[in-house]
């Protein structure tokens, strides 16, 4: 029943404007906030880890917003799946920071875009795709009608899709090799079969993605975060260098400047994040976390073709 409802809704949103979207997130986000399901459950906890200092009426306050800004980023992306690139731009109010991706790529070691779910992220592959070409990592949905609408969605402007396996982590290896862009979504728990380590973000100890440190290490590349904020009348593009602890070549110091780019990028739009994943389900005693961590594929011991 899935396969066939959630795409029809997703269809019929992306006929919507943006500004229809965005009402239509308010009311939907709202309904989140008052039903307090598991959106609003995994918010409230991770607002109050993360932010103990605001009191219980600030903390309703954020968690509500938090979900509202969630609803707008659903009901906006089949618009921009739909869209052309042309559309989208027209729809870019400000970019900060284009100068340095461009930098950054023109130094020849190809360059990783970290884009944390924060505001719209449908919207920073088609801009970075905008300049060069870029191979970004997808993970396949269980709902096949599902992934296909999000995968033709994605899969133009300039833009490839990589699988989250093996095979992807040799098309982004390779991208690298050849000076190009890759996109990766930093703060997603990482697969039982990808490497892993803890490092602290917004002050809890959690289960961090090795796979950046590793692309880094292998191919000197460079890094930049980057995020579409949400504003009126559309997207505010803003593109930061990563911490400077990401080229470390011990992978705990790099795991740790991976979620420090990301979190600088959250305080600069705090309820634009996705709050209700629950990135911190794994304590650090947890037996299936150490288990991954012994089994965890490296693309250091990959068989990719080092030859770009």
């Amino acid at each position: 029943m899935r396969n066939i409802i959630v795409p029809r809704i997703l269809k019929c949103l992306s006929y919507l404007s943006l500004s229809a979207a965005r009402a239509f997130g308010v009311f939907v986000g709202t309904c989140m906030w008052l039903v307090k399901g598991r959106a609003y459950r995994i918010t409230l906890k991770n607002t109050r880890i993360c932010f103990p200092h605001l009191s219980p009426q600030e903390t309703q306050t954020f968690v509500r917003e938090s979900l509202v800004e969630t609803a707008k980023t659903a009901a906006e992306a089949s618009i921009i799946w739909r869209n052309s690139w042309e559309w989208l731009e027209s729809k870019i109010v400000e970019v900060e920071g284009a100068d340095l991706l461009r930098a950054e790529l023109a130094k020849g070691q190809g360059l990783i875009v970290l884009a944390p779910h924060l505001g719209n992220w449908e919207v920073t592959a088609p801009y970075v795709a905008s300049i060069a070409p870029l191979t970004a990592m997808y993970q396949p949905l269980e709902i096949p009608a599902m992934d296909k609408l999000i995968l033709e969605g994605r899969s133009k402007c300039n833009i490839n899709m990589a699988p989250t396996n093996r095979k992807g982590v040799c098309m982004l290896l390779k991208a690298l090799q050849q000076g190009n862009m890759v996109g990766i979504l930093p703060d997603q728990l990482p697969k039982k079969d990808a490497g892993a380590e803890f490092a602290s973000f917004f002050g809890q100890e959690t289960l961090t993605m090795s796979l950046v440190h590793s692309l880094i290490s292998r191919t000197q590349a460079r890094a930049v975060v980057i995020f579409a904020e949400r504003v009126a009348g559309g997207f505010k593009v803003v593109i930061l260098p990563a911490d400077e602890a990401i080229y470390s070549e011990d992978v705990l110091i790099s795991v740790r400047g991976l979620n420090a780019s990301v979190e600088k990028c959250v305080n600069l739009a705090p309820r634009q994040y996705q709050w209700e994943y629950n990135r911190f389900r794994f304590p650090k005693s947890h037996a299936a976390v150490r288990e991954q961590k012994r089994q965890a594929f490296s693309c250091k011991e990959s068989h990719c073709d080092s030859n770009p």
